[in-house]
Formats: structure tokens, C-alpha cells, sequence
């Protein structure tokens, strides 16, 4: 082939950055390199920090996807068990302070839910079905080949004999994730002063899966919300759907009020909160392991589209550009919508186009900031949170986004704005629209529930539930 491109990272931001290559340059060879050994199934791995914890693919992220891999992407999903679930009406959530959303007879805004191991499989299946000019090895990147002007390969140990300990390319896309060494990378070429921003409201995430009861298979995905606004640290848990017939429990606590690994803390955690749903639900479903802990979960963001100097032919991508709190399940979907605007970066101008990387950059920093104006409001908040004090912009965004989910409780148009946003398939300016913006500024014309929205069937299944649990199960 007359091209090679290198991506560092078999994460979904890598995937996807391999499948927009391979599909808008199909004359390029594109090698991935991951320092993990990839399962052969949907199995966990050490490389992904986040993956026994729950995944919210939005609807803005696998729209994303279904460009990449020629509309086929959500039919692979669901046939492989993964669940579709409408936000308006597949959905109970309790907010902070406004009570329980109300459910809409409208199922505009979407999302899919599984393992993250799951997700993982799909898509690398995928891709390597699609896209014969496409292969994973083994091999740990240690830098960059080039200079402050070009990217000409990395430098990799711990490679299979095939590649060496250098690999030319002439295109490098870093999706390598949280633990990106790519500040590094680009001093040691010549490229210093990126701006970077950490916020970090300490979030311990504690995570089991149970077997879904009897009965209970069609019952809502369940979200308890943090609270930003009371001066406490937040406290939160979710009962998500995903495949297998099973439910994935996670309960949040930021910095003072993280959950606890053992079972019967992990249960009483999830009592002590706002509503006893989630408890009520879990109390005497069968565990099918362990709890699983997880503190990587800071939002960093490194600003390169604002380098004054940037090589060509180096992109940034995935959690290697930015990282959010995975509690508002957007990371993988701006990963997504970045390897789109790759891919329509490439199909018009090429490869090999003077200033591409800079371009795709400045691109998928739109999607970026969207969801970090989303995570960093919310974070900054609460109570020791690391990483600096509201600016003004923060705690305006607070106030609106307040207002606007207070109103999306019970006003469509409201919801409509609110779910549109954070599934990323519009920007923050679709909350201006004037029936949006009318529902916000009036509030919800619906009254406050003070309990969850349940159908007669849905009711009947947590009564039987409740009345079934005796004594919570306390090993796996």
C-alpha cells in the first residue's frame, strides 16, 4: 500500500479512529497498536480503567458509528444483547431537587446499553470484517518519530518481530486514553506550553452485576442523580439494563461520600439513598459477582487546538484529547463523533492535506467542549473537589442547566432540549430554541413527583420484588 497510519490504542476511540481511515483511505495501511493482549470475546481487560462500570452509549455517539461502519453499527449491538432504551419513556430518574421526571410518550432521544467489554468486541469484530487494510498488534508506544513540524512514526517496545522498535507512518493517531503520555511525547519533539485543566470531584465508582429477576426483564433502566447543589458530597446509583438478562448496579460517591466494596455496605449505601428503589429492586436478586471499585475518573482536558505549533500528521483523539466523569456517559460517544469528523476530513481533502490534523482537531474540540461544560459544572460543586473553583461561565451554565432539567421534569419541550444535549446529537444552543427556552424560563406545568412514575405492571414487579427480599445476598 502506498500509505501507512499508525493508531495508539484499541480502545473504542481507536476502533473508530481505524475505521474512519480504513474506510476514507482504503489505499492506507493502518496498523493499531495496544500494549494489551485483546481478548478473543466480550472479556474485560486491564487497558480499559472504567470498563466493569457502566456505559451509556448516546444517541449522538452511535449515530457516529453507524457512518463509520456503513449504518450496520446498532443492528450488530442489539443482535450481540445489547439494550435500546428511550430517555423520555424507557427511563425512571430522580433528580436533585426536582423530583422524578415524568415519562413522555415520545422516544426521540435514544440510547444503548451493555458491557463495556460487549461494546468493545462488537465494534473490533466489525472492524475487522469491513476493513481489509486494518491490523492490531501488540506493542507499547514510547514516543514519536519527528519533529515539531511533522510526525514520521513512533517508537514502540515490547513489539512483535514484525514491527521493530520503530514504525514509520504518515498519518499518527493518539487514542492510547486517560494514560496518554502525549504531553511528553510532544516535548520530546519540540512541542511544549499545552494548556491542560483538571477537575476532579473524586468520584469513587462501586459496580455488580445480578441476574434480573424473573419477571423484572423489561422493567426501566433506574437512576438515582447526584446532588451538586446542597454543599454535600454527591451520592448516586443506577440500575441499567444490559445484556445476558442482567443488571448492572452502580452506586457514585464523590470525595467524602464514596461507596463501599463489600456487599453488605454496597447494599446499605444504596438504601441510606434519596429513594429506596434501587435497594428495593437489588435486595434479593441473585449477585453474579463481586463489587468492583473504580477511582479514575477526573475530567482533564488538554487544549492542543490551541498549540501555536502543531506537527502535521499528528491527531489526538478519545480520552487522549479529553476525559469526563463517566457518570454523564459521554466520553465514548465525543470519541465517536471525532472519528466522524475524521472520516470527513479524510474523504475530502486526504491524508495527506496540509493541516488535516489541525482541522479534525479544532472539529472534535466542539464535541468536546459541549460535554465538558456538561461534567465540569456539575463537578466543580461539589465539596473538595480538586481542580479549581467555579468560574463565572461554570456556575452560569449551573443555573441554566438547573433551571432547564427542573423544567424538563415535566414540560416535553424541556426534556426534549435537555436529552437532545447531553446525547450529544445538539449542541448547548438547543436549549434557546423558544419553545425550549419558553419551558425552562416557566417551569414544569406538571406537578412534582415525589415517586417514581411507574406502570401498574412495572409497580408489580417491585411489590414482589420488595416482598421477596427477606435478606440480601452477601457473596457472589
Amino acid at each position: 500500500m502506498s500509505q501507512k497510519a499508525v493508531v495508539i490504542g484499541a480502545g473504542i476511540g481507536g476502533l473508530l479512529a481505524a475505521a474512519a481511515l480504513s474506510r476514507a483511505a482504503p489505499e492506507t495501511e493502518v496498523l493499531v497498536l495496544d500494549r494489551d493482549v485483546l481478548p478473543d470475546g466480550p472479556e474485560d481487560r486491564r487497558g480499559v480503567p472504567q470498563g466493569r462500570h457502566a456505559h451509556l452509549l448516546m444517541a449522538g455517539g452511535w449515530s457516529a458509528m453507524e457512518t463509520l461502519f456503513e449504518g450496520s453499527m446498532r443492528e450488530r449491538l442489539l443482535e450481540a444483547g445489547a439494550r435500546e432504551i428511550s430517555l423520555g419513556s424507557g427511563m425512571l430518574a430522580l433528580t436533585p431537587d426536582a423530583g422524578w421526571f415524568h415519562r413522555y410518550r415520545w422516544n426521540g432521544s435514544r440510547m444503548i446499553t451493555c458491557t463495556r467489554a460487549l461494546l468493545d468486541w462488537v465494534v473490533r469484530d466489525a472492524l475487522l470484517a469491513q476493513a481489509t487494510n486494518v491490523s492490531i498488534h501488540r506493542a507499547t508506544v514510547e514516543g514519536l518519530i519527528g519533529d515539531a513540524r511533522r510526525v514520521r512514526g513512533v517508537r514502540v517496545s515490547g513489539a512483535e518481530s514484525v514491527l521493530g522498535t520503530q514504525v514509520e507512518a504518515d498519518f499518527v493517531v493518539d487514542t492510547s486514553g486517560r494514560g496518554s503520555h502525549n504531553l511528553r511525547w510532544l516535548r520530546d519533539i519540540g512541542v511544549g506550553g499545552v494548556e491542560e485543566r483538571k477537575v476532579d470531584c473524586g468520584l469513587t465508582n462501586a459496580t455488580r452485576i445480578y441476574r434480573t429477576p424473573a419477571g423484572a426483564e423489561s422493567f426501566p433502566l433506574t437512576m438515582l442523580q447526584a446532588n451538586p447543589y446542597n454543599g454535600r458530597p454527591g451520592r448516586s446509583a443506577m440500575v441499567l439494563p444490559i445484556e445476558g438478562n442482567r443488571w448492572m448496579v452502580s452506586a457514585g460517591g464523590t470525595r467524602g461520600g464514596e461507596p463501599p466494596s463489600d456487599p453488605q455496605g454496597f447494599l446499605k449505601y444504596i438504601f441510606d439513598l434519596p429513594h429506596p428503589i434501587v435497594g428495593r429492586l437489588i435486595a434479593g436478586a441473585e449477585p453474579l459477582t463481586d463489587v468492583a471499585v473504580s477511582r479514575s475518573t477526573s475530567n482533564v482536558r488538554r487544549y492542543f487546538e490551541k498549540s501555536p505549533v502543531w506537527p502535521e500528521r499528528l491527531l489526538v483523539m478519545g480520552d487522549a484529547l479529553a476525559t469526563f466523569n463517566p457518570a454523564y456517559g459521554q466520553g465514548m460517544s465525543v470519541a465517536a463523533l471525532g472519528a466522524r469528523d475524521l472520516f470527513r476530513a479524510l474523504r475530502e481533502h486526504g491524508v495527506s492535506s496540509p493541516g488535516l490534523a489541525r482541522r479534525v482537531l479544532q472539529d472534535a474540540a466542539r464535541h468536546v467542549d459541549t460535554a465538558w461544560s456538561t461534567a465540569v459544572a456539575m463537578d466543580v460543586l461539589y465539596p473538595d473537589t480538586k481542580g479549581g473553583t467555579p468560574t463565572l461561565a461554570d456556575r452560569l451554565a449551573t443555573v441554566f442547566a438547573r433551571r432547564l432539567t427542573q423544567a424538563a421534569t415535566g414540560s416535553l419541550q424541556a426534556a426534549a432540549a435537555l436529552y437532545d444535549i447531553t446525547s450529544l446529537t445538539a449542541g448547548p444552543t438547543r436549549a434557546l430554541r423558544p419553545g425550549a427556552l419558553l419551558a425552562t424560563l416557566n417551569g414544569s406545568p406538571l406537578p412534582r413527583l415525589t415517586e417514581p412514575p411507574l406502570l401498574p405492571s412495572e409497580r408489580r414487579v417491585l411489590q414482589r420484588l420488595t416482598e421477596a427480599a427477606v435478606q440480601p445476598h452477601a457473596t457472589p
